[in-house]
């Protein structure tokens, strides 16, 4: 059984102006110890999804209005506030995208490590100080820079501070939302490389949010594609990376540089993703895609299997329209 099962879960931001229709049934789910990747563009919706499944999403104008999230088994939609703020930090722990705006920059770092220890850990202030100062040495910062607060370290140990966080009462479940999106290349591969050995030594498993697809090639067991509030694409690394099927995976992997190929320009994706709040009819990607027909414009595609375990969402795939 999945540690993790999200099915046809939606998300919608309602104002007096508009809906916007952020998450639109997805399904996705993660094994015990299993690490997956979820990827797309700015706006598909990547964050919003992860909020959902920990209920943080903003009430008003946010709205959960239907779905699953079975955690272990039980729907954390049916839970009270209550339950839910113990699972938070304790079963199921973020990793925020902006370390600056995720810590108090008016605590010493030590003291919101230790606060989360001290809620959720069932320990006392003098082993919660101690365990503290341990979780910091584990992501590589020394035990005498937690009485220092979070504007006094830079943005790779902001960022370290944060995992400590997320990772102080051993989760069973870590949601990574770009956690290393601000970081420079060489800080990056050290981050990555720290939650990567922290995952494996706490049997963790993982969501990690990210647009690099190269950091999912490096950490993840399955990947999930996510465009305009759907997973349009999903399967195990070795699916999407060795068989893109859906025009926008392929045209993910067209944008990036190769070391293999020479060629003089990238092929980015033409077009930007769609406003959610108005979203196209038919395939959310058809006004984009190079090989859409009339058909794209009219027809939803289900998801199809092409491969065992790979599912797509697209037209062509199912043999219902040819390329234009």
């Amino acid at each position: 059984m999945s540690l993790l099962e999200v099915k046809d879960l939606v998300i919608h931001y309602v104002t007096d102006d508009s809906t916007v229709c952020a998450v639109n049934s997805i399904s996705l789910s993660v094994g015990e110890g299993e690490t997956l990747g979820l990827v797309g563009e700015t706006g598909a919706g990547k964050t919003t999804a992860a909020l959902g499944i920990l209920r943080l999403i903003p009430d008003p104008p946010g709205l959960i209005k239907g779905g699953e999230i079975l955690f272990d088994g039980e729907d954390l939609l049916k839970k009270k506030e209550a339950g839910m703020r113990k699972i938070r930090g304790n079963d199921i722990s973020m990793i925020f995208q902006d370390p600056m705006t995720a810590l108090n920059p008016v605590l010493r770092v030590g003291d919101q490590i230790q606060e989360v220890l001290h809620l959720h850990g069932k320990c006392s202030k003098a082993e919660a100080a101690l365990k503290g100062l341990r979780m910091l040495e584990m992501v590589g910062i020394p035990a005498e820079r937690s009485i220092e607060y979070p504007h006094e370290f830079s943005g790779g140990m902001r960022q370290r501070v944060v995992i400590a966080i997320a990772l102080a009462c051993s989760p069973r479940l870590l949601i990574a939302d770009e956690p290393t999106t601000a970081l420079d290349v060489t800080i990056q591969a050290q981050v990555l490389k720290m939650m990567k050995a922290l995952r494996d030594e706490m049997k963790s498993s993982m969501i990690l949010i990210t647009h690099d697809l190269g950091v999912v090639a490096g950490i993840c067991d399955k990947v999930a594609i996510m465009y305009a509030g759907e997973i349009i694409e999903n399967g195990t690394v070795e699916h999407i990376f060795d068989d893109p099927s859906h025009p926008y995976t392929v045209g993910l992997f067209g944008s990036l540089p190769s070391l293999e190929k020479n060629v003089r320009r990238l092929s980015p994706i033409p077009g930007l993703m769609p406003d959610p709040a108005d979203l196209p009819g038919g395939c959310s990607f058809h006004p984009r895609c190079p090989h859409a027909a009339k058909e794209c414009a009219a027809i939803h595609p289900d998801a199809i299997e092409v491969g065992t375990g790979h599912f797509v969402k697209c037209l062509r795939c199912k043999g219902e329209v040819g390329a234009r």
